[in-house]
């Protein structure tokens, strides 16, 4: 195993940092300001991303996408994480579920969206439910050709920037040695259903720009042709997409903390007190040696798991120790970068406040800390029947 890119990956890296760099960055401290990005920025950058050919990059290029493997994607992934996930995300990555798509299902919304035509946004969370995704409480009942579909979907990002929504809903329930659960199904509704509802959310101080909304569904009957998946698996779809999204999430960390390890080690090695280079207080070198340490690894972590997922041997385990690294080291390298440069690190003439809110919710979101430990601790007790 090693990570010596390839002519290939170096032509990738180069693309979108350019990109980033050019289309992106620019437009961080309207975005901001804000609070929004405009929609004609929005199509400007879609348009652009399009023809740079960076457009739904994980997609299989026989329909139209990139055809980049998992380790391509996180490559892509760790360049723009430079950047506000506002704009970043405008350059989409359509959900790996899509894939699942038949039939009709293809046309209608897996190539529409591979295109820039459509865009997918996915409800999971809910108010009473959150790390327990079992616990949801938004039903689907089979009722003839349909399902009604009931209930409340919360922090769902970029809903005001969707067309549909991938759906995960409770479809009934099974008996398990440790008592009944929950079934789960995958649905994709559009948002002109009828009893399909989406409302503004909450305000979040990560991410400005990247809103959450919440998506109410009143007896909203969706086709039993537009289950996504198989009926009652959407349990399984969700936690492979939740692999893919956190490896997503260690990989834009690495790309922010990056970008602040930039700005601290230039400001130790330029910035002055008591008649010398505040670099060469131990106080500062030794913060710069930790944070530095602490993001090689943690990019190891993340093109270690992104290799194995490309070779079709990553688990569950592997993505979650790059997640909970990637997001806690960036928490860590972002919050010591301000401390270097002091009261200039939390004004906004610099990136690095945006930067250390907007990783906050990286410890929350697609799984918390808790539950990415949760996860690697299983994996290890699993072998001795704990």
């Amino acid at each position: 195993m090693h990570f010596d890119l390839s002519p290939e990956h170096e032509m990738i890296v180069d693309t979108v940092r350019s990109f980033t760099e050019k289309e992106l960055m620019p437009h961080e401290a309207m975005v901001e300001q804000l609070g929004n990005v405009p929609a004609d920025l929005v199509q400007q950058i879609k348009r652009r991303a399009i023809d740079a050919g960076l457009y739904a990059a994980n997609m299989p290029e026989e329909l139209g996408g990139g055809g980049l493997d998992s380790f391509g994607t996180t490559l892509v992934d760790r360049e723009f994480g430079v950047t506000s996930y506002a704009l970043q995300y405008i350059v989409a990555r359509p959900s790996n579920i899509l894939r699942a798509c038949q039939g009709e299902q293809i046309e209608e919304y897996l190539l529409p969206t591979i295109r820039g035509e459509r865009v997918d946004c996915m409800a999971m969370s809910e108010p009473d439910a959150g790390s327990d995704v079992r616990g949801m409480k938004c039903s689907a009942v089979r009722d003839g050709d349909d399902y009604v579909i009931n209930g409340v979907k919360h922090f769902i990002s970029h809903a005001d920037l969707a067309d549909y929504v991938i759906l995960f809903a409770a479809s009934g329930e099974e008996q398990t040695s440790r008592g009944p659960k929950k079934r789960i199904t995958g649905f994709l509704v559009d948002f002109d259903t009828p009893g399909c509802e989406v409302v503004e959310g909450y305000k979040c101080v990560s991410n400005r720009g990247y809103h959450n909304l919440i998506i109410n569904f009143d007896n909203c009957r969706v086709p039993v042709r537009n289950i996504l998946g198989e009926e009652h698996r959407g349990f399984d779809a969700a936690n492979e997409w939740l692999g893919s999204t956190r490896l997503q999430v260690a990989a834009v960390c690495v790309g922010r903390a990056r970008r602040a390890l930039g700005i601290a080690t230039e400001w130790a090695a330029t910035r002055q007190q008591f008649g010398q280079q505040i670099g060469k207080f131990q106080g500062v070198s030794f913060k710069l040696a930790d944070m530095r340490t602490q993001l090689e690894a943690a990019e190891l972590l993340t093109l270690r798991a992104a290799w194995k997922d490309t070779q079709g041997t990553a688990t569950d385990e592997d993505m979650a120790m790059a997640k909970v690294f990637s997001s806690e080291m960036c928490q860590m390298v972002t919050d010591e970068a301000i401390q270097i440069l002091g009261g200039m690190g939390l004004m906004d003439e610099l990136p690095l406040e945006r930067m250390w809110r907007d990783t906050r919710v990286d410890r929350i979101w697609d799984g918390t800390s808790e539950i990415q430990r949760h996860i690697i601790s299983r994996a290890m007790l699993r072998p001795f029947g704990a």
